[in-house]
């Protein structure tokens, strides 16, 4: 239910902005329309999909990295994610947010495939010892931030170039333009820079996520039964609390990853800014205690359905193996 209202708010909103861009269009600063204007900037390949039901994700992921940004252009400038939406589809084309979307599709699944195994054998294990075959909120949080390691050393690289194509003004036209780009100027060095902070924010994330979702599917659906709806509504909570929670840590992680211009001159630092302690430092002289949740709404709201998604999926697929497998032992 949670996801389902969240796409069709998201859908909602984009349909509008869609129609508005066809009725007034509005030149970017390429001198092309502002729908479209990106997309055929980027070499005129069709979005993946035609309808705007697949795109919350990836739309709000652009968001949260544009919201993020210490010290943004003038032009890139919200106060809040309708008003940050509106500008980027009016400004920029209606297709904007899907940039750098096929790098994350390409790392998600060996990434996930890797952080479910890990989690389940993990979590089996632990509670096995802890709670002698129970469920144990302690092996679930161990179980989730182990797994964390292998999914965040192939998910690290992708987030890199995923973000830096985001950022307003991005100077790169293509996934593999930009690989190449960072890999010459900066080194390999430079697709791990933030891997310290990623498991930083990560490993509570996932800690708090895991507890969260046992938690909630202990209150509404006690016998652990496949149950679509409890599995939807169980993920998006516990994405939503282990997002608000963790922003602070994700500010700096963008910060790292984009390395902006702007924001790092004006505290006169030349080069490269590395390392998790210099980038909290970094945040705080630029925006405050404010600073360190700069996008904590775009976050939020980009979690909830990811992880209402992810686990529904992943307990579908659970459940249709254990019951095949069930029935193969029966009729044998």
């Amino acid at each position: 239910m949670a996801v389902s209202l969240i796409r069709c708010f998201g859908c909602q909103k984009l349909s509008q902005l869609q129609k508005s861009v066809e009725e007034n269009p509005i030149k970017d600063g390429s001198g092309q329309q502002g729908l479209g204007g990106r997309w055929a900037e980027d070499g005129g390949q069709s979005p993946p999909g035609s309808s705007c039901a697949g795109e919350p994700l990836p739309l709000c992921a652009l968001l949260q990295t544009r919201m993020q940004s210490l010290q943004p252009d003038p032009k890139a400038q919200y106060r809040s994610v309708y008003e940050a939406l509106k500008k980027i589809v009016l400004t920029e084309g209606f297709w904007r947010p899907l940039r750098g979307i096929n790098v994350t599709m390409l790392g998600a699944g060996p990434a996930h495939a890797m952080y479910f195994a890990c989690y389940e054998k993990m979590k089996k294990s632990l509670s096995d010892t802890i709670q002698h075959g129970g469920n144990s909120h302690l092996a679930n949080g161990i179980a989730g931030s182990v797994a964390t390691l292998l999914h965040d050393a192939v998910m690290n690289p992708a987030e890199v170039v995923k973000q830096r194509m985001q950022m307003f003004n991005s100077p790169y036209k293509s996934v593999l333009a930009c690989i190449r780009t960072v890999q010459k100027t900066e080194g390999f060095g430079a697709f791990y820079r933030s891997y310290t902070t990623q498991l930083t924010m990560n490993v509570p994330f996932q800690a708090i996520h895991f507890i969260t979702y046992e938690f909630m599917q202990e209150q509404i659906n006690p016998r652990r039964e496949y149950n679509p709806r409890s599995h939807i509504v169980s993920g998006a909570i516990a994405g939503a609390v282990a997002a608000a929670a963790t922003t602070p840590l994700d500010v700096c992680k963008t910060l790292l990853n984009t390395q902006e211009n702007m924001a790092l001159s004006s505290v006169n630092i030349s080069g490269h800014l590395s390392g998790m302690m210099n980038a909290f430092k970094t945040v705080y002289q630029l925006g405050g205690i404010s600073g360190y949740f700069r996008g904590v709404q775009a976050r939020v709201i980009y979690q909830m359905p990811s992880t209402a998604i992810a686990w529904s999926v992943y307990e579908f697929f659970k459940y249709f193996l254990t019951k095949h497998k069930l029935e193969k032992r029966t009729s044998l």
